[in-house]
């Protein structure tokens, strides 16, 4: 296997850790000022999420980071066509960690109304235009043979663009309920695993909607009708739909988060297993796409990289893992009058 498919693969892991870390903290934010009815339910889901949600955007670092040194082309023709959105995306998330860390400086309740406003919008906002930019990648964007994008911000925001964006608010709006179901107890926790048997009908449908709009806009199946074996993506998907759902059912509130992870993992490799080996298709001409040879580092270069990330990523996954554990427990509240909580 080429070296530059390897890191293929290493590209769309980063990412698809991203998806399931971060994505449940965009679906919360989503969620936040509907299912939060009084102010101790507000903090409490704020809790939830506060030790472990600035670590999460590691991987969003990281994937940025492997773009620009694995593949610098795709790095420089992507944040050039879809420049718009992706500064929209930065700016929610900035303003995302602002209002986690403001929103309790001061008891006012308007002070707090206007950060709860600003948490649900730059979460929605974050979420939903992750989407629309993956599914223009899977789609195609109008590159011509200079690489250079011959669209309009406009022509991102096409159905396919749209079914995409509403498909991950669905997916992280899902994943979000599933970590309520571990982290919250009382009427709190009644709320969402009934909201989240309602929603997982929405997502359910979503995901059907999106697979045949991806048969009409892109030519994803491509790869499936070649390669058979990819269709362990799709199973994936739908394993951790059945299982999300009955876990949630039954009460099993860590299985139902892990398995809205495989359902955002399985969706997610979907799309990336069938572009390679490209990484930013065009719309315009296939023969002018960005694959993982022409867009690609010296092989040099990438060895050198495969050893830093072999030696860094491992500490990550255990730094986490470690976080996850500590902060496991549910959020009480007792522990929202603790000096340091949100």
């Amino acid at each position: 296997m080429e070296i530059q498919s390897v890191w293929f693969y290493i590209w769309g892991f980063l990412w698809i850790m991203y998806f399931m870390t971060d994505g449940f903290v965009l679906g919360i934010g989503i969620l936040y000022p509907f299912i939060g009815k009084t102010e101790t339910d507000r903090r409490i889901i704020l809790n939830s999420i506060g030790p472990i949600w600035d670590g999460n955007e590691v991987w969003l670092i990281t994937a940025g980071a492997i773009t620009f040194g694995a593949f610098p082309v795709v790095y420089a023709v992507m944040f050039t066509s879809l420049y718009t959105p992706l500064m929209l995306i930065l700016f929610s998330l900035i303003i995302r960690g602002v209002c986690f860390e403001f929103r309790s400086q001061v008891e006012f309740k308007s002070w707090k109304r206007v950060w709860d406003a600003c948490i649900f919008f730059s979460s929605f906002l974050a979420a939903f235009l992750l989407g629309v930019a993956f599914a223009n990648i899977f789609k195609g964007v109008l590159l011509d043979d200079d690489y250079l994008y011959r669209g309009t911000f406009m022509d991102l925001v096409n159905p396919y663009g749209v079914a995409g964006g509403v498909l991950f608010v669905l997916l992280f709006i899902q994943h979000g309920l599933s970590w309520l179901c571990i982290k919250t107890e009382g009427w709190l926790l009644v709320r969402c695993e009934r909201l989240a048997q309602k929603i997982w009908f929405v997502l359910t449908a979503g995901i059907v909607i999106f697979l045949g709009l991806t048969w009409v806009f892109t030519d994803l199946y491509n790869n499936y009708w070649e390669t058979p074996a990819l269709l362990i993506f799709p199973a994936l998907c739908v394993c951790g739909l059945a299982l999300n759902f009955f876990s949630v059912k039954h009460k099993r509130a860590v299985r139902a988060w892990g398995a809205s992870a495989l359902v955002i993992a399985g969706a997610a490799a979907f799309g990336l297993g069938g572009i390679f080996p490209r990484l930013f298709p065009s719309g315009i001409n296939d023969t002018y796409s960005l694959t993982v040879f022409n867009s690609a580092s010296e092989p040099k270069s990438l060895w050198i990289m495969l050893v830093v990330l072999g030696i860094f990523v491992p500490l990550v996954l255990l730094y986490q893992g470690y976080a996850y554990r500590l902060f496991s427990g549910k959020v009480s509240e007792k522990e929202i009058e603790a000096e340091e909580a949100y």
